[in-house]
């Protein structure tokens, strides 16, 4: 499979060994020092784009790959207010778009964990969720993507939480996550439900970059011969 990297940072570098690995080519390398080559004629040479960015950027980067036909798989955070905009412009030229909050397979099993449990919880409303997500100091946003969507499924579930904040909740209403940015932390996501009496806290911790990275490049292989809009649940059937 060709494959465009579109960001060639340090999670761009990390897919490429793992691409590489797998017997895949890397036919188009895109960051900061050559941006006017993401061209519909650059983009042609490849199966699929895998993008990892920056939320100023990624939109126009998914809006070429669509103009384009190329599918694209994409990492990137902190654009999700716009993204029923990009659904329906990858819908409207019948193209690929894989996007995932975070792309490893621990993240993913951890995400159904985390829906499992709130699903018991919601019937104990002694109980307080709140978060903590701990990322290195050059993650831009915050919270993370990770733990929005972790906070959305909860939301979702349990009824004593109607949004989420990172400020001081000012109601019981408001699910608190704590960002915490430090050193050169992958990244750590800890659910934590407090009573009077106990707690309950269960946590992911992402060793590097690899399982992020590992976890692009197969959806970048699955969304080969595929349309629409996908997502890791399609990826790992859960």
């Amino acid at each position: 499979m060709k494959i465009a990297l579109i960001g060639y940072g340090k999670m761009g570098k990390e897919i490429e060994q793992i691409a590489l690995s797998r017997g895949h080519s890397v036919v188009l390398k895109i960051d900061v020092n050559n941006p006017e080559e993401l061209t519909n004629e650059n983009l042609a040479k490849a199966d699929v784009a895998i993008e990892f960015t920056s939320p100023a950027t990624a939109i126009n980067n998914y809006q070429q790959c669509f103009d384009a036909g190329v599918p694209v798989v994409s990492g990137t955070t902190g654009w999700l207010n716009r993204k029923a905009e990009v659904d329906k412009k990858c819908l409207d030229k019948n193209g690929c778009f894989f996007y995932a909050s975070n792309f490893s397979l621990g993240v993913n099993i951890f995400f159904e964990m985390n829906k499992y449990l709130a699903r018991i919880m919601k019937d104990f409303p002694q109980y307080d969720v709140s978060m903590v997500e701990v990322h290195h100091t050059q993650k831009l946003d915050a919270p993370s993507g990770t733990a929005i969507s972790l906070a959305d499924d909860i939301i979702a579930i349990n009824e004593t939480k109607n949004n989420w904040t990172i400020d001081i909740p000012q109601s019981d209403n408001e699910l608190y996550i704590r960002p915490v940015r430090e050193g050169v932390v992958p990244g750590i996501h800890t659910i934590k439900y407090d009573s009077d009496v106990d707690f309950i806290e269960i946590t992911h911790s992402a060793y590097s970059r690899k399982g992020f990275a590992f976890g692009a490049v197969l959806a970048a292989e699955f969304c080969k011969g595929r349309k629409g809009i996908l997502s890791m649940q399609d990826l790992l059937k859960f």
